[in-house]
C-alpha cells in the first residue's frame, strides 16, 4: 500500500485546493512547502515568497482555504488510484526527491512513480526529439542513448513516438537504465497507447515511469510541454537528436537552457534547422557531433546530490 505522511497529504491537499477552478500555482507551493512549518503557514493563508506570482496567488490560496474538505477527497481518491496502480510518491519534502529537479525554479510538488528513484540518476541525460523521425535520426538517438549508457549515464526521456521511443528501446535492449517521463497520470492509460510494451519493458528491466501529474490524469494538449519541463529538470541536460521549429523538443531545449542545463543539439539538427543555429550562435547550446562531446561536459552525480541537499537544508532552516 501507498505510504503518505502527514505532511505529504497537506502538501498534495494544496496542490488540490481550486476556486473558480483554479489553483494556487504548483511550483510556488514547491519552492515554499518544503517543510512542516512552511506548510503550517501556507495552510493559514500566507505565501512567505516574495515575488510577483505570490501576490498574485494570496488572494486565490485564501478563497480556496474553506475548501479543504474538498481538496482532501480529491487527495484520497488519488492516492487510492495510485495505490491500485502500485505506484509510489516523492515530494520535496523528502530527501530522496530527485536531486536535479530540486533545483530548478519550476519544479513539481511530488511525483508519482513506478519503479524505484536511484541516486545514480543524478548523472542522466535527456535524450528527446520529434515524434516524426526519419530512420538517421532513429540510429542516432540509439546510437546516443547506448553510448552514454556505457559511460554510466541514466537516459530520461518522454515515451513518445519517434526519438523517444527509439531512446528508450535501445537502452532496454542493452540491459541499462531509462527512465520515461509521462505526460499522462501514472494510474491512467500510457499515452501513446502503442508503447504500452515499452513501458512495460522499461520496468522489467529497472527503470521507472515518472509523473509529475494526479494519477487518473488523461493526456491533454498542456500536460506535455509539463512534461517537458520535468524531463529536462530530473537530468544534468538535454540532447535533442532531431526537431522541427514546432517539435516539443525545441521547447526542452529552450526550457534547458533557462534551467541552466546543458543543451546539446547534433550537428545534423544544426546544418537542417535555423533554429538550432541561432541557439548555437547565441551560446545557449553546444554543437555536437560525436559522444565524445557530450561526456566531456557531463558532471558527476556526486556533485549535484550535494546541490540538491543543501538546497534543502536551506529550505528547512527557512532561508
Amino acid at each position: 500500500m501507498i505510504e503518505i505522511t502527514p505532511e505529504q497529504k497537506d502538501l498534495l491537499t494544496l496542490c488540490a485546493l481550486r476556486a473558480d477552478n483554479k489553483s494556487v500555482d504548483w511550483s510556488l507551493i514547491a519552492r515554499t512547502c518544503q517543510s512542516r512549518e512552511a506548510l503550517d503557514v501556507v495552510l493559514g493563508g500566507d505565501l512567505p515568497e516574495d515575488s510577483t506570482i505570490a501576490r498574485r496567488n494570496q488572494p486565490l490560496l485564501r478563497q480556496a482555504l474553506p475548501l479543504l474538505d474538498d481538496a482532501r477527497t480529491r487527495v484520497e481518491a488519488e492516492c487510492d488510484a495510485a495505490d491500485k496502480a502500485d505506484a509510489r510518491l516523492v515530494t520535496v519534502l523528502d530527501a530522496d526527491y530527485p536531486a536535479n529537479l530540486r533545483v530548478i525554479p519550476n519544479l513539481p510538488p511530488f511525483l508519482f512513480y513506478l519503479g524505484g528513484l536511484e541516486e545514480r540518476d543524478a548523472r542522466s541525460a535527456a535524450v528527446v526529439g520529434t515524434r516524426n523521425a526519419s530512420e538517421d535520426g532513429l540510429r542516432r538517438a540509439s546510437r546516443m542513448a547506448r553510448g552514454l549508457l556505457e559511460h554510466d549515464v541514466v537516459i530520461f526521456s518522454g515515451l513518445a513516438k519517434g526519438i523517444d521511443t527509439a531512446a528508450h528501446t535501445a537502452v532496454v535492449e542493452a540491459g541499462g537504465r531509462t527512465v520515461a517521463v509521462m505526460g499522462t497520470g501514472i494510474a491512467g492509460k500510457i499515452y501513446p497507447a502503442q508503447n504500452k510494451p515499452l513501458a512495460a519493458r522499461i520496468l522489467e528491466s529497472g527503470g521507472a515511469l515518472l509523473s509529475q501529474f494526479w494519477p487518473t490524469s488523461s493526456a491533454a494538449t498542456w500536460t506535455f510541454p509539463r512534461r517537458n519541463v520535468v524531463t529536462s529538470g530530473s537530468t544534468m541536460g538535454s540532447i535533442v537528436i532531431e526537431a522541427s521549429s514546432t517539435s516539443g523538443a525545441k521547447m526542452q531545449a529552450r526550457i534547458a537552457h533557462e534551467h541552466g542545463k546543458h543543451v546539446f543539439l547534433l550537428r545534423s539538427l544544426a546544418t537542417k534547422e535555423p533554429w538550432a543555429a541561432k541557439m548555437i550562435a547565441e551560446r545557449k547550446a553546444v554543437e555536437v557531433s560525436e559522444l565524445i562531446d557530450v561526456l566531456e561536459l557531463m558532471g558527476e552525480a556526486t556533485r549535484v546530490q550535494q546541490a540538491g541537499q543543501q538546497r534543502l537544508q536551506l529550505a528547512l532552516a527557512g532561508l
